[in-house]
């Protein structure tokens, strides 16, 4: 992974798990349900942006570095698991 890709993604994570506490408190606390969707709706946006961008950097990396390879066989493995990635995606 691009140490730039990282070094944005380690705050966002951290952000991201301090709202996961901060939303099992509301649970144990038991805070009004409405209130709990809108932190849970907050955190579920914050992991697609996450998501976004470590697959920007797969397609960046991973991906771009196999199309300039000569070796077709490798070309093929990435397309395939990106497919697979891509259909995971839209079953969410």
């Amino acid at each position: 992974m691009i140490q730039e890709i990282k070094t944005k993604l380690d705050p966002r994570l951290a952000r991201i798990e301090g709202q996961v506490k901060g939303i099992r408190n509301m649970v144990q606390e038991e805070r009004y349900c409405v209130d709990i969707l809108l932190q849970l709706s907050a955190v579920i946006s914050a992991l697609k942006k996450v998501e976004d961008m470590v697959m920007e950097n797969h397609l960046n990396t991973c991906v771009a570095d196999a199309m300039r390879s000569n070796e077709e066989a490798e070309q093929k493995q990435k397309i395939n698991e990106l497919m697979d990635v891509i259909a995971k995606f839209r079953r969410q």
